[in-house]
């Protein structure tokens, strides 16, 4: 159990340093720049963003289309992430827990089963919903 709680604080320190910026200068003048262009990355995201579900309501022909499309892009593009995390984990389980408890390597397998299964239905589900809109509006 403390190889696992080991692996998990890994990963997870892993991940929350990759979200992090460390800037070396301390200035009040720094930080008046770092705030303005904070607020200048901002404007653009919302920029890009209603820009993106123009487009998509132009595609689909409809607002709730257009908000199904971008949720499920979304969804497709960060389960990704979670699918190699949950794959890392289950792996440990099975392969490294696994040697000693045979519960563990089947909740190691079952497990990665299970994530590798819930991300190809995030991957193909926005394809599915292109198709299905795409014909209903033809």
């Amino acid at each position: 159990m403390k190889k696992v709680t080991r692996v998990i604080l890994i990963v997870f320190f892993v991940v929350c340093s990759l979200f992090t910026t460390v800037y070396a200068t301390s200035n009040e003048s720094s930080k008046e720049t770092l705030k303005n262009e904070k607020t200048h990355v901002l404007l653009e995201m919302k920029k890009n963003g209603e820009a993106s579900m123009e487009e998509l309501t132009e595609q689909y022909g409809s607002r709730t289309y257009a908000v199904t499309a971008s949720v499920l892009n979304a969804v497709r593009i960060y389960s990704i992430p979670f699918v190699f995390i949950g794959i890392a984990i289950s792996a440990v389980y099975q392969y490294v827990i696994g040697l000693k408890r045979m519960d563990a390597r089947n909740i190691g397998f079952n497990g990665m089963i299970a994530i590798i299964t819930i991300g190809i239905i995030c991957q193909v589900l926005p394809i599915i919903f292109a198709i299905v809109v795409t014909r209903d509006s033809n």
